[in-house]
């Protein structure tokens, strides 16, 4: 009836159940490659159904559920509640308890049994079925001490079988109350009350994305981050390069970790919530390597199952760092069952048309999924998981609530969309809004106190990781795509991302890489606060933005290494999702006026008349007044290409007037560690102003490529101001004088043997355009992922010699 955990294997599912068939596995497999696995002992499935039948539970239980009508609510708790309580006041016989206690005094020892914690952990026959994830589904004990409490939470893991939930959760997919046995594992604890835990999964939990490892974590025991209770701190990692040797982390961000769960005394509760101190809370977590090495071990994990499976097995793994020995341990581990089995060849998008909704925001959250959906509120606050089946929740309500509780699940099956106050992408909301399909927003503070009852609201998931709640039913666009039935083109397409949020989402659209990624969209939505002013902020009397700075920047060295770190990691992500494609890059483009608004900002911008033909690009990274702000870009791309390993990564040098002024950008690069050829970096210049193609030849010898700037280009050539309304109809990247800029321009290109692209949207509009790009010999065309299938039907058009018409 019992056996050593170290016994069990993957192969053992029927005896054993899912999670603890993985634990025996590792721990016999993967323990001789490094990696901890905390022993323990396993009561089989045949011990449970032993214990029904020693108690004769199974008739009484049919009993129960014979006629019940489960999808009201109400019959699902009293059925529930009955089941439970036949279950736990049954026994054990002499001989399975003699058994079990026998293993236990064996694992702690006999002088620890009524001191030292263990966790007793259950795990379902049916979690490793590949179209239900059962994982989850029934309860873990921790901090288990003595004979009496540890048979009292295997009794209480047996009736976590018949949790609502876990009831409901059957009769949808249909599976036989007595086909799915329970097995129980008693592990000894890990002392991660006085450490770390979280978990970590091999795949971006949002899109699918198969090449990212995401971790979360907290202080103290695991149980709230899973549970949603806080808001935790999250790492990504980029898999194939983290392989090789490199720091690939291209992306940290630090929860609230408000609160940590920590063993009660003996005279206590086992467990017991504290506030986290506010030195933890506004730190990291983890530290680098930490991460690093917990990436690795779950990329190993990866790997094992997946050659073990014969094929692809992402996984879900539960982690904690115990505080007394500073040793990381792999708790859990189990294959992830949502994204790994949807086809990646197709998908669906939504569009929302955002552009004027701005006093329409009513919250901002942590985006799951990509989704919009829009109802009517049902907030949910206050109401226990004891009354829960007592609320009339309308089939295409949003439930709103500060936190989800795996007893609600019957009740958010019927949800339209999901908001909570609470919780991380890992969290018990998402994961369940993700397995249900819905859109969710987590980490939405104040949602609760905002968002009554019966206010028609639509939640936008599918604008990157940012979750939107708009007052009213907003209209929305759905749109299916099989990537398996466009044509193919001859005719390079890449893609224009301007957020690292989004670029997971749109890795395996059919582009040969990113044509442009800017550099501003991370400065301002990452690093929120002028450049000069984060280095120099000590210099001026404005302790209100000295503050703001110093909430920015903790848990970090100082503010040029937030800078640093936070660029290089937006960057980086974008560069791992489309790695070993190229990813151009172009350095900072604000405008004085532009970065006049940044917090600041008004200390270290001049006010100029006109600051489109100013103060930007170029001019300002060896100027004075900004060379050391530009050094911090520097050391980004240092980072990301070096210690990331992410060489796919080229420069762009924007607004570039005179060879003379791009010879001293190389110098000011230089003298930040960067040059062009070292360690293989590519250099292109941006060509939007009319100088770069009247003197293509000679901008030529010192770059690698030319990437065409039609927005600037146009305005340039055009002699008008793009920002003015009152000359907006004269603005026209097909105007003929233009066109021939941009002629003459691929003409040089091609002459001198450099590259030459395009990254604007006018490819996307007009196609009459795209077909003048695609007739001069384009090299490549750079387009927005909206705009991406749509150009590459119209460029087979164009290459099959179809005329386009002019719109």
């Amino acid at each position: 009836m019992t056996m050593g955990l170290i016994e069990a294997s993957i192969g053992d599912i029927e005896l054993v159940g899912g999670k603890n068939a993985s634990l025996g596995e590792m721990l016999k497999q993967l323990t001789p490659l490094g990696i901890a696995v905390p022993d323990g002992f396993i009561l089989t499935s045949p011990a449970y159904f032993r214990f029904l039948s020693d108690n004769g539970l199974e008739d009484k239980i049919k009993a129960v559920l014979d006629g019940a009508d489960i999808d009201n609510l109400q019959v699902l708790s009293t059925c529930g509640r009955k089941i439970r309580e036949l279950i736990q006041s049954g026994s054990f016989s002499n001989e399975m308890e003699a058994e079990i206690l026998e293993r236990y005094e064996k694992l702690i020892g006999k002088e620890c049994m009524d001191t030292h914690g263990v966790a007793v952990r259950s795990s379902a026959t049916a979690e490793d079925l590949p179209d239900a994830s059962f994982a989850g589904q029934q309860d873990t004990y921790l901090n288990i001490r003595g004979k009496r409490e540890l048979l009292e939470a295997i009794r209480n893991c047996f009736a976590s079988l018949f949790t609502d939930r876990a009831i409901s959760y059957r009769e949808a997919f249909d599976f036989g109350h007595f086909n799915i046995g329970l097995s129980v594992c008693v592990q000894q604890m890990v002392r991660s009350d006085v450490g770390v835990s979280g978990v970590a999964f091999s795949i971006d939990t949002e899109s699918g994305f198969r090449d990212a490892v995401i971790i979360n974590g907290a202080y103290g025991l695991g149980e709230l981050v899973v549970q949603g209770t806080i808001n935790p701190d999250e790492f990504i990692v980029y898999k194939p390069l983290l392989k090789k040797g490199f720091a690939a982390i291209v992306e940290k961000k630090l929860g609230a970790k408000q609160q940590k769960m920590i063993y009660g005394l003996a005279n206590e509760d086992r467990v017991k919530v504290v506030g986290t101190p506010e030195s933890d809370a506004s730190s990291f977590c983890l530290s680098n390597e930490q991460v690093l090495q917990l990436a690795s071990w779950v990329t190993i994990i990866e790997d094992y199952y997946t050659e073990l499976k014969g094929k692809w097995c992402p996984m879900d793994v539960e982690w904690a760092v115990d505080g007394i020995n500073g040793r990381l341990y792999i708790v859990q581990a189990r294959p992830e069952t949502i994204h790994s089995l949807k086809a990646s060849d197709k998908i669906i998008e939504y569009k929302i048309e955002s552009s004027g909704l701005e006093d329409q925001i009513l919250l901002r959250g942590i985006a799951v999924g990509d989704k919009v959906a829009s109802g009517r509120v049902h907030n949910l606050k206050g109401v226990s998981k004891d009354s829960i089946h007592k609320i009339n929740f309308l089939p295409g309500d949003v439930m709103v609530a500060e936190m989800t509780d795996p007893d609600w699940e019957p009740i958010m099956k019927k949800a339209a969309a999901i908001v909570t106050e609470k919780g991380g992408r890992t969290c018990h909301a998402a994961i369940v809004a993700r397995e249900l399909g819905v859109p969710a927003i987590v980490g939405c503070t104040q949602a609760t106190t905002l968002l009554p009852t019966g206010r028609e609201v639509t939640v936008c998931c599918a604008e990157g990781e940012i979750g939107l709640v708009y007052e009213g039913r907003i209209a929305f666009d759905k749109t299916e795509y099989d990537f398996s039935e466009l044509p193919q083109i001859n005719t390079p397409l890449m893609m224009n991302i301007g957020s690292p949020d989004i670029a997971f989402r749109y890795a395996n659209y059919p582009a040969v890489g990113v044509g442009l990624a800017r550099e501003e969209f991370i400065i301002n939505n990452y690093i929120k606060v002028h450049p000069m002013a984060l280095l120099k902020h000590k210099d001026l009397e404005d302790s209100e933005l000295s503050s703001y700075i110093t909430q920015l920047t903790a848990g970090y060295a100082d503010e040029k290494d937030y800078f640093v770190e936070k660029l290089s990691q937006g960057i980086g992500k974008i560069a791992a999702a489309y790695y070993p494609n190229k990813v151009i890059v172009r350095f900072s483009d604000f405008k004085t006026n532009e970065y006049y608004h940044m917090p600041g900002g008004k200390y270290f911008e001049p006010a100029e008349e006109n600051p489109m033909i100013g103060w930007r690009g170029a001019s300002r990274y060896y100027s004075e007044a900004y060379k050391e702000a530009f050094g911090m870009e520097c050391n980004a791309i240092d980072r990301v290409r070096n210690k990331m390993g992410l060489d796919n990564v080229v420069v762009m040098i924007p607004f570039c007037r005179t060879v003379g002024e791009l010879l001293k950008v190389y110098e000011t690069m230089a003298s930040f560690g960067i040059a062009r050829g070292k360690d293989g970096l590519e250099v292109y210049l941006m060509a939007e102003v009319p100088s770069n193609v009247i003197l293509a030849d000679q901008f030529a010898k010192h770059i690698d490529g030319f990437s065409i700037g039609s927005n600037d280009l146009t305005q340039l050539v055009l002699g008008l101001d793009r920002d003015s309304a009152l000359v907006a109809e004269l603005y026209n990247e097909r105007n003929d004088a233009v066109k021939m800029m941009i002629s003459n321009l691929i003409t040089s290109a091609k002459k001198a043997g450099v590259k030459v692209g395009i990254c604007g949207q006018g490819p996307s509009d007009y196609p009459d355009f795209a077909q003048f790009l695609v007739e001069q010999g384009i090299d490549s065309i750079s387009v927005t992922p909206d705009s991406l299938l749509k150009t590459v039907r119209a460029i087979k058009q164009i290459e099959d010699g179809v005329m386009l018409t002019v719109e």
